[in-house]
């Protein structure tokens, strides 16, 4: 990639989970080449070491209670991307997971395109996919699950209507993929359950996908809010639920099991 093809825009782009290999080859590129890269807290120290010396590094990650009006913050965000690709910088927004996975990418692609900069966006890996897929769990499967549902923590707070659809999809064997839940985990569980889900229902937490240190509990919709408190999972955390929710290879918890080599696996993507 010629470095003068980059100059004056804005490249969104997927940092992916975590692992740096999990990178795209046009993500890793575009890093080489960046002049300013403006990135989310979650994007992994091991990516952001893949930077050129040269290259301008602006933290702009946003997290939710910490004091700071979000709406002024992407504004910010909004008018530095702008300023930059005016001065002919070549600009990475660099965005954990995927740009458009439940973010603010098509946001920030909407004010670029008002104010006539130009913009391209760079898929990457979300955490949901990457977390099922590690931990061996297929989200779908030919004759016995043939979509996913991907949500946030935000479910706690849905519709009654909106909540019921989710749910009777899930009764169908659709699994739910849950990104941002950790806070709300306990008001989301006792909605589900409330609504008819059972108790056993595998439901599994994986936290830090794809880095060395990701770690995964396979519990049931009855166990998982306990399991997780009890280990104090680092964030963040990726929670799936359903019917074929379950890890190749683990058991779902069952509340007297002993043995915690059942419960918690640990799973290093580099092996």
């Amino acid at each position: 990639m010629k470095t003068d093809q980059c100059k004056g825009k804005v490249f969104l782009v997927g940092a992916g989970p975590g692992d740096p290999e999990l990178l795209t080859v046009r993500a890793h590129k575009l890093l080489q080449s960046a002049d300013v890269v403006l990135h989310d807290a979650l994007v992994s120290p091991e990516i952001l070491a893949l930077l050129p010396l040269g290259a301008e590094r602006i933290a702009v990650g946003k997290r939710i209670g910490d004091g700071k009006d979000q709406t002024a913050r992407q504004q910010e965000i909004n008018g530095l991307l702008a300023r930059h690709a005016r001065e002919g910088k070549c600009v990475v927004r660099l965005k954990a997971g995927d740009p458009f996975m439940f973010g603010r990418g098509i946001e920030e692609v909407r004010t670029l395109a008002v104010a006539g900069v130009p913009c391209e966006v760079v898929p990457g890996i979300t955490a949901g996919i990457a977390a099922a897929e590690l931990c061996r769990i297929s989200l779908t499967e030919r004759y016995r699950n043939t979509s996913a549902l991907f949500c946030t923590g935000q479910t706690a707070g849905y519709s009654l209507s909106h909540f019921s659809a989710v749910i009777e999809l899930m009764k169908a064997g659709t699994p739910l993929v849950m990104y941002m839940g950790f806070e709300n985990l306990d008001k989301i569980v006792e909605r589900f359950i409330d609504s008819g889900l059972p108790p056993e229902l595998p439901a599994c937490a994986v936290s830090r996908v794809s880095r060395s240190d990701q770690l995964l509990v396979a519990a049931t919709l009855g166990t998982i809010v306990r399991q997780i408190r009890e280990r104090e999972l680092p964030l963040p955390v990726v929670f799936i639920i359903g019917e074929h929710a379950v890890p190749e290879g683990a058991n779902p918890d069952q509340s007297d099991l002993s043995d915690p080599t059942d419960l918690e696996i640990m799973v290093n993507s580099n092996e």
